[in-house]
């Protein structure tokens, strides 16, 4: 996996945090460890986070027009939020307030943001 950046990091870093959470109530510890269904998971989406096509403009997961991750990861990471998010506000407060407040952020499709790059390019071809 690449180095995410930015937004990206943080998002990655948020589900890790939520993953270890619902992992170590589920399946029980592993010395510090995630168990190897939700160790895949995690990479999975980190996998999915580096190809976004967002980038740093990312909204959250929910509030997103295009689903990157499968079916079955999908419903896997909604079960996992579903749980840690209650529990994200006592363990990591900073991190749940920082992604509570994400889900405000504007949403526009990548198709949408291509047209209007588009448009720009030939309103300063014009001038």
């Amino acid at each position: 996996m690449t180095a995410l950046t930015g937004r990206l990091k943080r998002e990655h870093a948020t589900l890790q945090c939520m993953t270890e959470i619902y992992c170590a109530h589920h399946h029980g510890p592993y010395e510090g460890k995630l168990c190897a269904r939700c160790d895949y998971l995690l990479r999975y989406a980190g996998k999915r986070l580096e190809k976004c096509p967002y980038g740093d403009k990312k909204p959250t997961c929910a509030r997103c027009p295009i689903h990157c991750y499968k079916k079955q990861q999908r419903q896997q990471v909604r079960v996992i939020m579903r749980f840690a998010g209650p529990r994200m506000a006592i363990r990591h407060p900073w991190r749940s307030l920082v992604h509570f407040s994400d889900r405000f952020r504007r949403v526009v499709h990548p198709l949408e943001m291509r047209r209007q790059k588009k448009n720009q390019g030939s309103q300063a071809r014009e001038i």
